[in-house]
């Protein structure tokens, strides 16, 4: 299935239909746009560390479902206007350093209704994993 919306297109829309998602100087960008694979970079600033100087697990799980979001609209343009996440679990694996980290999405399962997708997120300080996510999104109408 090629992809509708180009990344530019993506954030196009977020920004005039969804701006709280890039809100309080969140900044988001897409590396890699694929069909079935994205990656999502997150530099995190202040807003995204927890006391300790490491980033919070809040913001790792936001980014897993913003970033799964973005694949979708991706695929399906303002169609997924209304996908809705319907699970997200997440292990932490370890404590993140702050800087920039990168979602890896990988779609498992791509239906009219249901998508289950997997996502790794990396620190790139030190290219480890720090967290594991799937999550499923039901394409709202």
């Amino acid at each position: 299935m090629a992809l509708k919306w180009s990344a530019d297109e993506v954030f196009e829309f977020l920004r005039a239909e969804f701006p709280q998602a890039l809100r309080d100087g969140v900044n988001y960008e897409v590396v890699k746009l694929e069909p079935e694979e994205a990656h999502v970079r997150l530099v995190a600033g202040d807003q995204q560390l927890r006391p300790g100087g490491t980033v919070s697990g809040p913001a790792m799980m936001e980014m897993v479902d913003f970033s799964i979001y973005v694949l979708l609209l991706a695929h399906h343009k303002e169609a997924a206007r209304l996908a809705v996440t319907t699970n997200l679990a997440i292990s932490f694996l370890r404590k993140p350093q702050p800087g920039p980290i990168v979602a890896q999405i990988r779609l498992i399962k791509h239906g009219r209704t249901l998508t289950v997708a997997r996502v790794d997120i990396i620190s790139e300080v030190d290219g480890k994993l720090v967290a594991s996510s799937e999550a499923t999104y039901f394409m709202g109408n």
